[in-house]
């Protein structure tokens, strides 16, 4: 079956669709950018991608491009037309077409972009059994990660170090030696007393929606937590490590820079925190 995006307003075969030259995110990565998994036919966290879609807007001063009543709509309308069960869907918004120049163009329509893809849960499910590896690299990132940019080149960069490792993700170390985030994710680690650790948001990392979610399963489970920076050598100790985001839920992390976690396997916790997100996220 083809697929379809919806582009400024109208939905199109998917290898057809295209954005102006002069879109200000191509040329300047003028834009932001949400992600929702679909499970079931369903989207994923709702409220806290749009919450978190309308922080990254008003931040770059970037209007809105419909209601959000309006925009759910296209959501689900893009998820029926490609016949999504279980995979993801991808927003994109630019501040819209102008003749190029640094400075924000006066009276510019926003331009959004709707796609759509099937993923197997097949894969996620085996990966997440045996675990993942995670390499370290310096977070060279500018100082608002807190919007979700679509100028993501060292995020890029980061992971590939990673890949061509062999690892799955990257975590990002900042100048004190302190893990931020990985590339496109949140870590998490659980140490030796048992306490759940995470950034803060104060250190203005993304504000992971399933990183939010996570936090409240915690909670639920009368979880001690501690949001606090933590090193590369005290996640290696810990007994355990994930990671969270939209498209890997919860995964859990067996190796850093090569040193085993805990036993060198998936953790307990790790694993209910997994099942309790998958159990509660869908909206």
């Amino acid at each position: 079956m083809s697929r379809t995006a919806y582009v400024n307003g109208a939905y199109v075969p998917h290898r057809r669709a295209g954005v102006h030259i002069e879109d200000r995110g191509y040329q300047f990565a003028d834009g932001v950018y949400e992600v929702w998994s679909v499970r079931h036919g369903a989207l994923m966290d709702n409220e806290g991608h749009f919450r978190r879609l309308w922080h990254s807007l008003k931040e770059l001063q970037i209007v809105a491009p419909m209601p959000e009543v309006s925009l759910a709509h296209i959501l689900r309308e893009i998820v029926r037309k490609n016949r999504v069960r279980n995979g993801l869907v991808y927003l994109q918004v630019t501040r819209g077409v102008a003749p190029r120049d640094h400075a924000f163009p006066a009276d510019i329509a926003p331009a959004l972009v709707i796609t759509a893809k099937s993923m197997s849960t097949q894969k996620s499910e085996e990966t997440a059994k045996k675990g993942v590896a995670v390499f370290s690299t310096p977070d060279e990132r500018w100082a608002r990660c807190d919007i979700k940019s679509v100028s993501l080149l060292p995020n890029i960069l980061a992971k590939q170090v990673a890949k061509r490792q062999g690892g799955y993700e990257a975590w990002m170390v900042d100048a004190q030696g302190m893990v931020t985030e990985g590339s496109s994710s949140n870590a998490w680690i659980v140490t030796k007393d048992g306490v759940l650790a995470t950034r803060s948001l104060a250190d203005n990392i993304l504000s992971g929606v399933t990183r939010g979610r996570v936090l409240a399963l915690a909670a639920q489970r009368q979880l001690t937590v501690e949001e606090r920076p933590f090193s590369i050598e005290e996640a290696q100790a810990a007994k355990e490590a994930f990671l969270t985001a939209a498209t890997n839920f919860v995964m859990p992390i067996v190796r850093i820079d090569d040193v085993p976690v805990g036993e060198g396997m998936p953790g307990p916790l790790a694993e209910a925190l997994r099942k309790d997100y998958l159990q509660s996220a869908v909206t």
